[in-house]
């Protein structure tokens, strides 16, 4: 067989799958001259809020300020320890040191998810919050989550950057506590042309305060009566962003579909150890953001993948937040994460693959270790 190329994420077809109506909202928007705060930002942000499944959403310029403005809306103060999960982008724990606290790394379990577990044993005097992160498209166990901090009197605040959609026992991210952030980044679920990203919340508090910091603390009667940041959506991004809101919803359940491809053919390989199947536990709906695996012998399957044209990636450069010594953790304390970056690589996963790219994935994949 030929070599079929299969990037592992197709930046082109973002643009060139909706061309046409893409190039009409750029031409309404700016002929309009409506670049910053218009009315595209505020049917973005209802569209947003209706979707996740929350009273109030607030645009805002990317994801990691959302985490930070959000942290600081929360009053998260200087010694405050906030848990959250090794298995992160390095902006989950930049962001709560830039909101004054410090970053406590804890364990995940099979799922990738931060592990319960694990939090219990990091809560000390000075914990304040647990920030769980619905990394690859999923929910963390919520339920006994909420239990931990019930029982310590603990606050929920979501980094929910991959998890748009998902939902754990009919509950969307965003409405465990807090709320939740999100992220646009082009190849997101939801991606944008650009950085960008949100808040959502049922929390009115919350959202009074992240809207307000999110533009120099000003109010809508153009005062400033609170310190803030420049955060705020670019209006161009809202309204591409809300036209995709209207078709979200299939773009999820086509990356079901291929999560479901790939668990069809990739579940006979010993060597691999498969993210959970779309409806295997009832209480969670996952949106695949990506699909991560473990694989044995990953270093050769990624080279083996990448000569026959696949391209995949191995999640946050192979850094587990806990192991970046530099910046002051200790490199210990999450051991089934630690055991979990030496095999874990994403495939490809998104709404540009097409049937026979997931089957030749699926075959690339099944005939290395065949011939090992």
């Amino acid at each position: 067989m030929s070599i079929r190329k299969v990037p592992f994420f197709n930046y082109p077809f973002l643009f060139k799958s909706r061309q046409e109506k893409f190039t009409e909202i750029f031409t309404d928007v700016c002929s309009r001259g409506a670049y910053i705060l218009q009315k595209d930002c505020l049917e973005f942000e209802q569209g947003l809020a209706e979707f996740a499944g929350t009273k109030y959403a607030v645009g805002m310029a990317n994801g990691t300020d959302a985490i930070w403005i959000g942290l600081m809306a929360a009053g998260i103060q200087k010694d405050d320890e906030i848990i959250f999960a090794s298995h992160t982008y390095i902006a989950t724990a930049s962001s709560i040191v830039f909101a004054g606290a410090k970053p406590i790394p804890a364990d995940c379990g099979k799922d990738h998810m931060l592990d319960p577990e694990s939090v219990r044993k990091m809560i000390t005097k000075k914990t304040k919050m647990i920030l769980p992160t619905q990394v690859n498209g999923r929910c963390c166990d919520m339920d006994a989550l909420r239990e931990i901090a019930n029982e310590y009197g603990l606050s929920i605040f979501e980094d929910a950057a991959q998890g748009l959609g998902a939902k754990f026992k009919g509950e969307g991210v965003g409405t465990f506590d807090l709320g939740g952030t999100i992220s646009f980044y082009p190849a997101k679920n939801l991606g944008s042309f650009g950085d960008a990203g949100g808040f959502v919340t049922n929390n009115e508090e919350m959202y009074e305060k992240v809207k307000l910091m999110r533009d120099h603390g000003r109010n809508d009667d153009g005062e400033f009566v609170m310190w803030g940041f420049n955060s705020r959506i670019d209006n161009l991004q809202a309204a591409i962003l809300n036209y995709k809101l209207t078709y979200y919803q299939e773009e999820i359940e086509r990356r079901r579909e291929i999560a479901t491809l790939y668990q069809n053919l990739l579940s006979g390989i010993s060597e691999l150890h498969l993210p959970p199947a779309p409806n295997s536990d009832s209480r969670y709906y996952d949106v695949y953001q990506n699909y991560e695996l473990e694989a044995e012998n990953r270093d050769g399957l990624k080279k083996y993948l990448a000569d026959n044209g696949v391209g995949t990636l191995i999640q946050w450069s192979g850094q587990p937040v806990h192991g970046i010594t530099s910046l002051g953790f200790s490199g210990t304390g999450c051991p089934y994460t630690d055991k979990m970056f030496e095999k874990c690589l994403m495939i490809p996963m998104n709404t540009s693959l097409s049937n026979e790219d997931v089957a030749y994935v699926a075959e690339k994949i099944s005939n290395f270790y065949k011939n090992k």
